[in-house]
């Protein structure tokens, strides 16, 4: 397998048509051109941010598909296939392989708590059925379960496949954890905490705010690349004042919700949220409030790219 996956891959909202009911295919074609007109060095589809569990089957192969055809390997494209059902993410992860993906993004089997070998021979029987590489997706807030560094190390040394991690725990020094337990065969991609996680040896981020500010939340891996931490300090103080104004509301909405809004903002609708996630419509006031207050942040982060360019 030849891939090198490093830098800010956006994790992208699916765009909806107004009535939220298809695809929005055009907008997705734009937005696509957008990321990479940017400079962002990658791009998942169907994770956590692009609504996954709200598709049916034919909604990700048009997505998938849709995507493929139009980067035309100008970035690489991730798809995230995760599912409680086993059969069914083989499925989508031959699925996305077939129409050309670069590699997979993978949580554990959801909601059921699963022991470590039933965690094992799912990634086991999803690797039996493709080629691709898989990034790893530990989350425990969403999937029920968390992956400890010995497991993961455990994975990769087991299922070639298997090099790169999502790292979405709280606990930051998971990250060398993980990198030493490997003895390096895992790369990890920060799930939150970005310039701690590349002091630790991370070399990516699975960055949502891609959404909205993409050339911001990208450089910082730029940034850190050259060793210039300070200044990807002054991104992420200023990313993180957003994310907090985000999460004072309620936080299923967060970065679905508030990231297709701030999308539109920066000029590049891409529809509302699906049920049951609440829509940017149905938060009234306190919605509106909200974006108001991140709009200079966002006018800021631009400023600082203008500096930091210099």
């Amino acid at each position: 397998m030849s891939h090198d996956f490093r830098g800010s891959y956006s994790v992208l909202v699916t765009p909806f048509t107004p009535d939220r009911k298809r695809i929005d295919e055009n907008a997705l074609r734009s937005f696509l051109d957008w990321q990479i007109s940017v400079g962002v060095p990658g791009v998942i589809m169907l994770g956590t941010t692009g609504e996954f569990l709200t598709l049916t089957d034919d909604e990700r192969h048009q997505v998938v598909d849709v995507t493929v055809k139009h980067v035309k390997k100008r970035i690489p494209v991730l798809v995230g296939t995760m599912n409680a059902y086993t059969p069914n993410a083989v499925r989508y992860s031959k699925e996305a392989e077939d129409l050309g993906a670069d590699g997979l993004m993978i949580l554990p089997p959801y909601y059921y708590t699963p022991t470590h070998e039933e965690i094992f021979n799912y990634y086991k029987t999803i690797c039996e059925a493709i080629q691709i590489p898989i990034m790893i997706y530990n989350n425990p807030y969403t999937s029920n379960v968390d992956m400890p560094a010995k497991l993961v190390a455990s994975l990769a040394r087991r299922l070639e496949q298997i090099r790169y991690i999502k790292e979405a725990s709280t606990d930051v020094a998971r990250v060398r954890d993980v990198i030493e337990e490997s003895e390096g065969l895992i790369r990890v991609f920060a799930g939150e905490r970005v310039v701690d996680s590349y002091l630790l040896g991370a070399i990516g981020y699975v960055n949502p705010y891609g959404n909205y500010i993409p050339h911001a939340s990208s450089e910082i891996c730029n940034l850190m690349e050259v060793g210039r931490v300070e200044d990807a300090r002054k991104v992420q103080r200023l990313i993180d004042k957003i994310d907090h104004i985000i999460a004072e509301g309620h936080p299923t909405y967060g970065h679905q919700c508030y990231s297709k809004a701030l999308a539109a903002i920066a000029g590049h609708p891409v529809g509302d949220v699906r049920p049951p996630l609440t829509t940017f419509s149905e938060l009234g006031s306190e919605g509106i409030d909200r974006v108001e207050k991140i709009k200079p942040l966002m006018s800021q982060l631009d400023s600082l790219m203008v500096s930091l360019a210099k």
